[in-house]
């Protein structure tokens, strides 16, 4: 007698995914890229503009520096205009063409009133002065108040305002905080933008003294007065 053997049936554990189960995969992982992408995008820009903010940092302390030490001269005093009894308004934001051809040196003014202020250049990268195509060179704007005297050797009160040189690219229009613009430093990711006024990254006063500086110099700079000429200011009884 012949006996016929049954076929078994063939089976198997790794039959894999079916090309819908594949599509649906590359789908869920294509929203969740995109859920995620803005959280990603922020923190690389704050990152970004956090080390750009450092890098200005960085500069306006060498600046400051070198004028506290004289390396460097000063950038033109202003004293307060007969009678009154603040210092005048901060200057104006630069404009025009950045013209910084050397490293460490005042720049060819692209500013309103060139008496009023000064840009010095705090090269980034290997390339000597400051371009408005480099986003590591580092423009210094800087200018002094005193109350009676445009000599620096009575003393005075420095501003600095530090800008991006790729800042200074024509169709961007800069602007100071006194235009009520906040610095980058507290403004976040501020980006480039022909279209968006570009604060400082930084701003600050500080006070610079010489050696012919008395104490009745600095606590003359201290002083504010209202406009029956009393003392406003708690520094001013020093």
């Amino acid at each position: 007698m012949i006996h016929c053997k049954k076929k078994q049936k063939l089976t198997s554990n790794d039959s894999g995914f079916t090309i819908i189960e594949s599509l649906m995969a590359i789908i869920v992982v294509s929203i969740l890229m995109i859920a995620i992408a803005p959280a990603i995008v922020l923190s690389v820009a704050t990152r970004v503009q956090a080390k750009r903010v450092e890098l200005a940092t960085d500069a306006a302390s060498s600046y400051v520096d070198a004028v506290r030490s004289t390396t460097i001269d000063p950038p033109p005093i202003t004293k307060r205009a007969t009678g009154a009894t603040t210092d005048p308004a901060p200057p104006d934001a630069p404009s025009g063409t950045l013209k910084c051809e050397y490293s460490s040196k005042y720049c060819d003014l692209p500013v309103t009133n060139p008496s009023t202020s000064s840009l010095f250049c705090v090269n980034g990268d290997t390339k000597e002065g400051c371009q408005n195509t480099s986003n590591k060179d580092m423009v210094v704007q800087a200018f002094g108040y005193h109350p009676t005297s445009t000599t620096p050797e009575n003393g005075y009160k420095l501003g600095v305002r530090v800008y991006r040189a790729d800042a200074f690219k024509t169709g961007i229009t800069l602007q100071a905080v006194k235009d009520g613009a906040k610095s980058q430093k507290a403004f976040g990711t501020n980006l480039l933008s022909k279209n968006k006024p570009q604060p400082p990254l930084i701003e600050f006063t500080t006070e610079v003294t010489a050696k012919g500086t008395s104490f009745s110099d600095l606590c003359g700079r201290l002083e504010e007065k209202d406009s029956s000429g009393k003392n406003i200011n708690l520094q001013s009884k020093c």
